[in-house]
């Protein structure tokens, strides 16, 4: 579907929303073609996507693996996202960039 029609960014949402009515707020949100998955553990989030990539194939929704990013290990609850403490750390300690290129 071209994105220049006028309403092309609406059916497509109506549409997502649609081919993954019984799997949105259970464990899934879908904003136009970005899924979040979420699970209580890891098992459970794998098992989402397996959900969501087979309900993918069923209906021909193609996906460009060239633009998945699968972020996992992330936290989020109502305080907010926590991540890893050990990845932080590591963040902390890098030196700061000096040149725009750095940056």
């Amino acid at each position: 579907m071209p994105f220049d029609l006028c309403n092309a960014p609406a059916t497509f949402q109506r549409c997502m929303m649609v081919i993954f009515t019984d799997m949105i707020e259970n464990f899934v949100k879908v904003f136009m073609d970005d899924f979040s998955i979420f699970g209580n553990t890891y098992d459970f989030c794998l098992s989402n996507l397996a959900k969501i990539l087979k309900r993918c194939e069923e209906i021909n929704l193609v996906l460009n693996w060239e633009k998945c990013h699968f972020m996992v290990k992330f936290k989020i609850s109502k305080n907010g996202i926590e991540v890893n403490k050990a990845k932080v750390y590591v963040i902390e300690k890098l030196p700061p960039p000096v040149t725009v290129k750095g940056v």
